[in-house]
């Protein structure tokens, strides 16, 4: 897993649509997808996309039929790990206190953290 490849903002896009609803084909990752632009890409383009992600190792697919159904190759989970160890060392406390300084996390988002945190040290 060393060699997570990191996906452009537009490819991260259809992750998120596949971490949220599972294994999709191409027309149903297209329906889904909200793009950060407001703008919905042709179905061409999601295609040509997940080839792409394919080739780099982002998603893998499996045919039925002759459909092919798209699926992420790494977690959600595994994937913001991976983020944490190139980005913070591995640091979790970096990473807040990174966040915090850039004033990103609202104050309901700290409450949330503040009773995860204390229900981990029991």
């Amino acid at each position: 897993m060393d060699d997570l490849p990191t996906p452009t903002p537009r490819e991260l896009e259809l992750l998120k649509v596949l971490w949220e609803h599972g294994p999709k084909s191409v027309s149903e990752v297209h329906r889904l997808l909200v793009t950060s632009d407001g703008k919905q890409p042709a179905v061409n383009t999601v295609q040509t996309l997940l080839r792409i992600m394919e080739t780099k190792g982002l998603v893998r697919h499996k045919a039925e039929g002759r459909t092919f159904i798209y699926q992420a190759r790494f977690s959600k989970e595994e994937s913001a790990s991976r983020f944490l160890d190139r980005v913070f060392d591995g640091a979790a406390s970096q990473l807040v206190l990174s966040l915090l300084k850039a004033e990103k996390i609202p104050p309901e988002e700290l409450e949330q953290m503040r009773a995860l945190i204390a229900a981990a040290k029991k």
